[in-house]
């Protein structure tokens, strides 16, 4: 199985268009020591001909120039992406099916309520039906986008997109509208899991024994916003779990048994982006990776 992180960023991506925070400032500066990133999407294949994208970033347009192997290779029009593959609502991973408006046939995947959040926002009708099947999916039944590739999606503690908050919202409720994917092939299994607002018993059975994880990412600290100064919202209250502390990501995984171990989207403000700081330094002493764009995996 062939896996490329095309974009390894949290929403705005680094540097973020309008932040100076101290991360951002410094992938400006000097990209050595920051390296910019994109916004959060995977590219995955059973023969490296034939690709599932798995949320379509803003930034998907560079994301496919970026990789050679989504470039198109036959004919006047042709795309090796042949279905694409949603895991919550989030601008940060619906806005790029914009880009893909331009006759180029695919399915969309997704559950019936992340589908019903793209169907009501009319704008997205620029896909239009007769060359883009929307396919709603139920949870826990296992699917193929892709000949050779098999997915099962899985509810996640989670909550609505952004756009969609109102009183009545539940951060960490486990619904259809935030998802995890096991993707399959030739024998391997990754878990893709972007979003996740708490690690439960039965989220850590679910990916027990998988030779790969890509898992949220945001923040390091569940105050890493207050801290830099540019939000007043914790970790916790955006429905991220944070990666350290209490209840965190590496404590709740550490005794299940994963094959490799990579944080994907990663906030600008979240210090670990920094190479050789003391917090990267920590993660990676803990057997995790952070993703940066283009790192490919070959499972």
């Amino acid at each position: 199985m062939h896996v490329v992180i095309l974009g390894s960023a949290a929403g705005g991506g680094l540097p973020q268009w309008n932040c100076r925070c101290p991360i951002c400032s410094l992938a400006r500066s000097d990209p050595s020591r920051v390296k910019p990133r994109t916004q959060s999407s995977i590219a995955v294949s059973p023969d490296g001909e034939r690709w599932l994208l798995v949320n379509a970033s803003p930034d998907i347009r560079q994301q496919i120039s970026d990789n050679a192997v989504l470039h198109p290779r036959e004919g006047l029009r042709h795309s090796p992406i042949h279905a694409v593959l949603l895991t919550n609502g989030d601008v940060d991973h619906v806005a790029g099916l914009l880009t893909l408006r331009e006759g180029q046939p695919f399915t969309l995947y997704g559950t019936a309520g992340i589908l019903g959040s793209v169907t009501d926002n009319r704008v997205f009708d620029v896909m239009a039906a007769e060359v883009v099947r929307r396919e709603p999916i139920r949870l826990n039944a296992a699917f193929e986008p892709v000949p050779g590739l098999t997915v099962t999606l899985f509810s996640v503690p989670g909550k609505v997109p952004l756009w969609l908050e109102d009183e009545t919202m539940e951060i960490g409720a486990e619904t259809e509208t935030t998802v995890g994917a096991m993707i399959e092939a030739n024998g391997r299994c990754l878990a893709y899991i972007p979003g996740c607002a708490r690690v439960t018993d039965d989220l850590k059975a679910r990916i027990a024994g998988v030779d790969a994880l890509l898992f949220d990412g945001t923040v390091l600290l569940d105050d890493d916003m207050i801290r830099a100064g540019v939000g007043t919202k914790t970790g916790w209250r955006m429905g991220h779990v944070p990666m350290t502390g209490s209840g965190g990501s590496i404590e709740a995984l550490a005794d299940v048994a994963i094959g490799r171990r990579i944080f994907v989207h990663i906030n600008n403000t979240n210090p670990v982006l920094v190479e050789a700081s003391a917090e990267r330094e920590r993660i990676e002493s803990l057997n995790w990776t952070v993703a940066h764009d283009g790192l490919a995996l070959a499972l």
